[in-house]
């Protein structure tokens, strides 16, 4: 269903020059593997070439392009010598020098009695000049093919500046002329020049400032994909609430009773987004909540509340976590409370089988369990509800969309809360959930003691150990972190098999050790153990990052600190400080500190509010680094930079609002062009909205 005028774009990059079998895998790796790829492949650095001095006029160590006159070619004498041809022009004499030489070719570029232009890095040899292995040589009325100012592409092994630069400039000239999507007013205020246009001064920098993201050509390629993104969502939010839903009130009846049974009041933004919730449901159009709240904040809480106005208005609800620890964390959390709502609560996991797994979906088919807590064991073939009207959904960028919509598809009608823990920036958001309301915890839970944050550096480990026995003395729990699992020879970190051992030695069996490569039992294992009192000291790579809940846990050590990102620290600090007692967290970094590490440092140092931090990550790493794009959901952006072009998504955002009241179904002239941009940018969601509309 591709518009024929894209398909240029599409086709794979074999079909280029210099493209074929054997480096198609490289080129697929490097930035896809198709033209359109390569169109998206900017370039990160530029050569200058236009420095052309006398050979004795030359700095060493600069890239120079001189003419010169070939003289003599002397072949090495030995395996291990250079080839040499010998040139000057007035001022001076100038090695050219090969390794690995081709004779025949070298003679065939660089003929004696013959002027040459070469291009390279030139460099001093027992103070004489030499150019070993020029960029380019050619004859001097071929000037032009030299080139002034050169694009630097990213590589990969394997793949050489001269092949990459070949098969971008194919893939320009693929690049058809596109119909105008952008409002002509908007166009000329930004002064920014068509698309085609813009794609190739974005691939040909005459400067190292063309590479900046806020140069024209860059700024109006990174436009197009945000508009693409936000018209994508506003599409897919309006098909949501265009589908249809069913009104769920219930009577409160169930929810005071969990209320009076809960330890504490509910902080102001628990109930203001509860209320929220409540009012989504309570429309009959589907609702698509996004539920975020720092660590601790109370969301379980939330979550409950409304799963128990479904079950008061006579339906059933579904909890599904992404990991057995955290949905029986949360199971533990929902069940007393519940019950003491006199409501049966389930929960399936991927370890039930059996017996006591036929019962357990018997209940849910007859409707006698009103809601369900598990792993994504709930939305395999077998479990069936009798009436689903609400699905929570914890942590969702570890889930797929396709499991999102195989739970709800369990019910009729079915309304979805989505849950994260994870702070997300305000551009994120708009980027990355802009199909879905939100509702924000932004207080801590009365109680709750601020987590005191100290930097260390790694040459006090010794004093740490100490500390980390006087706190086993008073009865305390502490996490250790590392950041491998085992030790790498690329990269000098602590593992944290190795520093297990040397815990070991020291604290004998108090110290206990899971990481990603276990098996799901032996962690769970491990983490009973930490949780129930038989180890005080558990070594752990990130996999403790989310779900555990430790409260006797008051001391979190983060080897070499520096390598993580902000969101990951501050998810791993909230792992302690969840009891009555002062809790201490300390990252150690590895001298010498780089700027940014520092900078991240300071940050958790400074402050525990979520939001700021993950504004502060973004700024500091950028989206695309951010937790791991492709890890945590977020969109992947190849052109826009969200750190840079943050108001070039709230005037894209706008920009399609206004757009769509004006053209629903994109059937104007920039409507059509729009489809056209969502097709480019391969927006498949909005796509498929817009042809069933």
């Amino acid at each position: 269903m591709r518009p024929e005028v894209l398909y240029p774009l599409f086709r794979p990059v074999t079909e280029l020059p210099g493209v074929g079998p054997r480096n198609a895998k490289l080129f697929e790796q490097l930035a896809g593997g198709r033209v359109v790829d390569l169109c998206w492949h900017l370039p990160s650095g530029v050569i200058d070439r236009g420095y052309q001095p006398m050979v004795a006029d030359a700095e060493p160590g600069r890239i120079a392009t001189l003419t010169v006159n070939v003289e003599q070619h002397v072949e090495p004498r030995g395996r291990k010598q250079p080839y040499r041809v010998r040139c000057w022009d007035e001022s001076s004499a100038i090695d050219i020098v090969f390794f690995h030489a081709k004779p025949d070719y070298i003679r065939k570029i660089l003929p004696v009695g013959e002027q040459r232009l070469v291009s390279g890095k030139v460099e001093t040899y027992y103070g004489l000049p030499q150019m070993a292995h020029p960029d380019h040589v050619a004859p001097p009325d071929q000037r032009e093919s030299v080139g002034t100012v050169e694009p630097v592409y990213p590589l990969t092994q394997g793949l050489t500046q001269k092949v990459v630069r070949k098969a971008v400039a194919a893939s320009l000239q693929s690049a058809p002329e596109l119909p105008e999507w952008l409002e002509p007013a908007y166009l000329r205020q930004q002064a920014w020049v068509p698309w085609r246009q813009a794609l190739s001064q974005a691939h040909a920098p005459a400067s190292e400032a063309e590479l900046d993201p806020l140069a024209p050509a860059r700024q109006r390629l990174a436009y197009d994909e945000l508009l693409a993104n936000q018209l994508a969502l506003a599409l897919v939010r309006r098909s949501q609430r265009k589908a249809k839903g069913r009104r769920i009130a219930g009577d409160g009846r169930l929810r005071e009773k969990a209320l009076s049974a809960l330890p504490f009041a509910l902080t102001g933004a628990q109930q203001r987004a509860t209320r929220e919730i409540l009012a989504d449901m309570d429309d009959d159009a589907r609702m698509l909540r996004l539920l975020q709240g720092d660590v601790g904040s109370g969301k379980t809480v939330v979550a409950l509340l409304a799963m128990l106005a479904a079950v008061e208005a006579g339906g059933q609800a579904a909890f599904m976590a992404p990991t057995e620890i955290l949905a029986r964390q949360h199971y533990a959390t929902i069940q007393p409370l519940a019950a003491a709502a006199g409501v049966e609560v389930l929960l399936l996991t991927g370890r039930d089988k059996g017996k006591a797994r036929q019962q357990a979906l018997r209940r849910l088919a007859a409707g006698d369990a009103k809601l369900a807590v598990g792993t994504h064991a709930l939305f395999q073939q077998d479990v069936e509800f009798q009436d689903l009207c609400l699905a929570v959904i914890d942590e969702q960028h570890r889930f797929g969309v396709h499991q999102r919509m195989t739970l709800q598809a369990k019910g009729r009608g079915v309304d979805v809360l989505v849950m994260t823990a994870t702070p997300i920036p305000r551009t994120l958001m708009l980027t990355s959930y802009g199909d879905m309301e939100a509702s924000k915890l932004d207080e801590k839970p009365a109680g709750r003691k601020p987590v005191d944050t100290r930097v260390v550096s790694l040459d006090r480990l010794d004093r740490v150990v100490d500390g980390v026995g006087r706190s086993i003395a008073a009865g305390h729990k502490t996490f250790w972190v590392c950041p491998l699992v085992e030790e790498s020879e690329t990269i000098e970190v602590a593992a944290a098999e190795e520093r297990y051992a040397a815990l070991k030695t020291r604290f004998g069996a108090r110290v206990g050790l899971v990481h990603g490569r276990m098996r799901a039992a032996d962690k769970d294992r491990v983490m009973a153990a930490f949780r129930d009192g038989e180890v005080d000291v558990l070594v752990a790579t990130t996999v403790i990052e989310v779900g555990v809940d430790v409260p006797a846990a008051t001391v979190m050590v983060i080897e070499h600190a520096e390598r993580f990102g902000l969101a990951q620290l501050h998810q791993l600090r909230g792992r302690i400080g969840r009891g009555d007692q002062p809790a201490t967290c300390l990252l150690l970094y590895q001298t010498p500190l780089g700027e940014t590490a520092a900078e991240r440092l300071k940050v958790m140092r400074e402050t525990d509010d979520g939001f700021r931090i993950a504004e502060q990550d973004l700024k500091l790493r950028g989206a695309g680094e951010l937790l791991g794009t492709r890890q945590s959901g977020f969109p992947e952006f190849r052109l826009a930079d969200l750190s840079a072009h943050d108001d070039l998504l709230a005037t894209a955002r706008d920009d399609v609002q206004l757009l769509l009241e004006r053209d629903p179904e994109l059937q104007g002239t920039r409507g059509q062009a729009l489809r056209v941009l969502l097709y480019l940018f391969e927006r498949d969601a909005a796509v498929k909205y817009l042809r069933s509309g």
